[in-house]
């Protein structure tokens, strides 16, 4: 199959190549930008402006309700989407000349690695991971300001509110635990830093758990998209209508379950084991300030509790630990606490203060 055969299976259609002008004109505008956002990688504006401007780039017609832009690696080519005004293109460009700077091929120019996907034999691994990675760098590059959203009636905090924002905030949880330098380095060189470093923090079994969810909302929002598509250019019966919309609605539950799940899995995966590793009060302080914070990263639902019961909990195991050190006793025998009984009473009066503003 040619290239353009198999883009027109993904419902991309050439339309024609986009002008030397405006191509040298992203290429230097996204290069100036990456430099100036991460000046400690030491990236070369000259270089990258070079690497950039050879990428053919090419205006096409594509399918409602996908990206803007497509970096297609096996002829290191960027599709853009007819019509898009050429101030508009720029931040669509900057997560695909991302994507080109990941790309490892084997000496048969067969893709094996972009940034933190891996692509084996039979399967992909970490396709959703890197996709979130890639759009949270493009909004810092961007500058583009955090702001609470509302998507399949969850509530949360995101930089990119058009792109990825499910995948965008459970990777920004992610960060906020592991750590930017590592989520920077993987994306960008397509090392396993961030990888090792969360299992590490996570556990093997949770980690993996948690990249396979994130590639099944990926798959999830692409299937609600195809559907939506599909009742708008086909001419549907009511009865055909009422199945697509039935697929529709069990998709985004599905969507919301796996996202809660998999948040839940982050937070209780990394907190259990680091509170296991508590030996000082110091120690106890920091984590106290760091699982209060996690509050700000969190997305919530209308009946979703929780992060709220388990930081009550954990509060009421940190009293107990507290007073086990300072009284230099074993922590298996420390009876509970007057305030450890106060913070359990207070389980389902716990609230955390959220934006008011969301958008529906």
């Amino acid at each position: 199959m040619n290239i353009e055969a198999e883009l027109k299976k993904d419902g991309i259609e050439i339309v024609g190549r986009l002008d030397t002008l405006s191509v040298n004109s992203l290429a230097k505008n996204v290069s100036d930008k990456i430099c100036k956002t991460f000046p400690k990688a030491h990236f070369s504006s000259k270089e990258l402006f070079i690497e950039f401007s050879r990428l053919p780039m090419y205006l096409a017609k594509m399918p409602e309700g996908f990206a803007e832009a497509n970096y297609f690696y096996k002829n290191s080519s960027i599709y853009f989407k007819q019509g898009v005004p050429l101030d508009e293109l720029e931040k669509f460009a900057i997560h695909e000349f991302i994507h080109h700077l990941q790309e490892i091929k084997d000496k048969n120019g067969n893709l094996y690695r972009l940034g933190l996907c891996e692509y084996g034999e039979f399967k992909t691994y970490g396709m959703a991971l890197n996709e979130g990675a890639v759009q949270l760098f493009t909004s810092k590059i961007l500058q583009q300001p955090e702001d609470i959203v509302k998507y399949y009636e969850i509530s949360l905090p995101t930089s990119s509110p058009n792109y990825y924002p499910l995948l965008c905030n459970l990777v920004k949880q992610l960060t906020y635990l592991i750590g930017e330098d590592a989520l920077f380095e993987s994306t960008f060189f397509s090392t396993d830093t961030f990888k090792l470093e969360a299992i590490r923090l996570l556990g093997r079994r949770e980690f993996l758990k948690i990249q396979d969810n994130l590639d099944k909302i990926l798959y999830t929002e692409e299937k609600i998209i195809k559907l939506n598509n599909q009742m708008l250019e086909d001419d549907c019966d009511n009865s055909k209508t009422q199945k697509i919309g039935m697929k529709i609605y069990n998709y985004k539950v599905n969507l919301r379950k796996t996202f809660l799940q998999t948040q839940d899995l982050i937070f209780s995966s990394y907190f259990n084991k680091e509170f296991n590793n508590l030996c000082t009060t110091q120690e106890i302080d920091i984590y106290r300030t760091q699982l209060y914070n996690y509050q700000n990263y969190i997305g919530i639902t209308e009946n979703y509790f929780d992060f709220n019961n388990y930081y009550v909990d954990k509060m009421s195991d940190l009293e107990n630990k507290y007073e086990a050190i300072i009284n230099n006793t074993a922590l298996t025998v420390v009876k509970e606490s007057k305030l450890a009984n106060i913070f359990k009473a207070l389980r389902h009066l716990f609230s955390f203060e959220k934006k008011e503003n969301e958008n529906e």
